[in-house]
């Protein structure tokens, strides 16, 4: 049965398919976008055990001590549930998957002017979606480029399997793991606007450079999903969510993977 698209253009889908990602852009509008920003901004001068743990004092060189990233938000806030949820971008999603996704994660990145990126690694080598795999929706709150440590992609590295990753270098990158790229294959910046939506493949290699700038955040709104005909997920993500926001539970992948289960101490996402 041949699928027909609803949201996205046939150049967006074979975007997707072909390069591993695509940005669909506007699909937060100012009012939306405010709302974010103000959740998070709230967020930011508490501590939430387990999901955002500030370094409030004045003593740490480390601007991500002050501002970690916020891991999976929707457990505690309503806002972020909401907009891991947000219609538009389930639209995209279904495009993409050619079935409903289901939501497994969010989270939230302030990234601070001389924050440390990301390495470059797989999204699913965490996630452990099967069949099928996981997309990520990558959200521009402030404008993301090359300045302020907007994200790389490493284009048709969908196709890639998921790999050991190598340790990264820690003077550059806070997460541990770091997958280099295919030989001739480098990585290319991805310039967003605020309200942008970056879609990309779970086997697409990415990360990000250091915010080279002084004063400028650069915030993303980052979620996870996958296809609802999947079976099994990595045990951090339970539950998962309909877009009706009822509960789904998968079977729970092991640990292990390419590595073995040494690795699985890092989990970075």
């Amino acid at each position: 049965m041949v699928y027909t698209l609803r949201y996205l253009t046939e150049e967006q889908k074979k975007q997707f398919e072909t390069e591993g990602y695509v940005i669909v852009k506007g699909l937060f509008d100012k009012e939306q976008l405010s709302e974010i920003e103000h959740t998070f901004e709230e967020i930011s001068h508490e501590t939430v055990p387990g999901y955002f743990e500030p370094d409030f004092s004045s003593e740490s060189t480390d601007p991500l001590k002050r501002y970690p990233r916020v891991m999976h938000p929707h457990r505690f806030n309503e806002s972020a549930m909401k907009y891991m949820l947000h219609q538009p971008v389930l639209n995209v999603l279904e495009d993409l998957y050619e079935e409903p996704p289901l939501a497994a994660q969010s989270m939230f990145y302030y990234k601070p002017p001389g924050a440390r990126g990301q390495a470059l690694h797989q999204d699913n080598f965490y996630l452990k979606v099967e069949p099928g795999n996981c997309i990520a929706a990558w959200t521009a709150i402030d404008a993301a480029d090359d300045e302020n440590g907007g994200l790389l992609v490493v284009p048709k590295t969908q196709a890639y399997e998921i790999v050991c990753p190598e340790y990264s270098d820690a003077k550059e990158s806070f997460t541990t793991h770091y997958v280099k790229p295919p030989k001739d294959q480098k990585a290319v910046p991805v310039i967003m606007e605020p309200g942008d939506v970056l879609f990309f493949n779970g086997n697409l290699i990415h990360g990000s450079y250091r915010n080279k700038t002084k004063d400028r955040f650069r915030r993303a709104f980052i979620c996870h999903y996958a296809n609802e005909s999947a079976t099994h997920i990595g045990k951090h993500y339970q539950p998962l969510y309909r877009a009706d926001g009822s509960e789904v539970e998968l079977i729970e992948n092991p640990d292990g993977g390419p590595c073995g289960v040494e690795f699985e101490a890092f989990y970075p996402h």
